[in-house]
C-alpha cells in the first residue's frame, strides 16, 4: 500500500513491476542481474484517486503516459532490485503529491481609490520630469 496522504492510499495490486537489466554500476554484474526497477501503473483505470486529482494528473503528465492511460516510472540508482522499486514508488509518491491539492482560484479585484490615484500622480511627476529635462521650443 502506498500511502501519498490521510485520505489517499493505493493498493499495491495496481501497480505492475517488471524488472530489467540496469545500466547502472555493477561492473559484470551488471550484464546478468535484472536490478532496473520499472513501475506501471494505470491511472485512467485507478479508482484510488480522487476524481479531481486523477484529471489532474492526467492533465499534468499527459506526455508521459501510454495509449492506455498508464504511467511508467523507471530507477537503476543502485544495484539492489528492491532499492529501485522503492525509489520508484517515491517517485510517484512526489507526482502525486504536487497535483493532489486542487489550485486556488484567483479573483480578479478592483484596485482601490487610494492606490489608483497613488498611480496617477507618480505618473504626473514623472511627466513632469521628463517635460522639464526637454530643450525649450524656440518660437521663429
Amino acid at each position: 500500500m502506498l500511502t501519498i496522504s490521510e485520505t489517499v492510499e493505493i493498493p499495491d495490486e495496481e501497480f505492475e513491476i517488471t524488472f530489467a537489466r540496469s545500466g547502472g554500476p555493477g561492473g559484470q554484474n551488471v550484464n546478468k542481474v535484472n536490478s532496473k526497477a520499472v513501475l506501471r501503473w494505470n491511472v485512467a483505470a485507478s479508482q484510488s484517486l480522487p476524481f479531481g486529482a486523477r484529471n489532474r494528473f492526467l492533465a499534468k503528465f499527459a506526455n508521459r503516459l501510454t495509449a492506455e492511460g498508464s504511467i511508467l516510472i523507471t530507477s537503476q540508482k543502485t544495484r539492489d532490485q528492491g532499492q529501485n522499486v522503492e525509489d520508484c514508488r517515491e517517485k510517484l509518491k512526489e507526482m502525486i503529491l504536487e497535483i493532489i491539492t486542487p489550485p486556488t482560484i484567483r479573483r480578479a479585484t478592483k484596485p482601490t481609490q487610494a492606490s489608483v490615484k497613488r498611480r496617477t500622480d507618480s505618473k504626473r511627476i514623472n511627466a513632469s520630469k521628463k517635460q522639464n529635462r526637454r530643450a525649450p521650443k524656440s518660437d521663429y
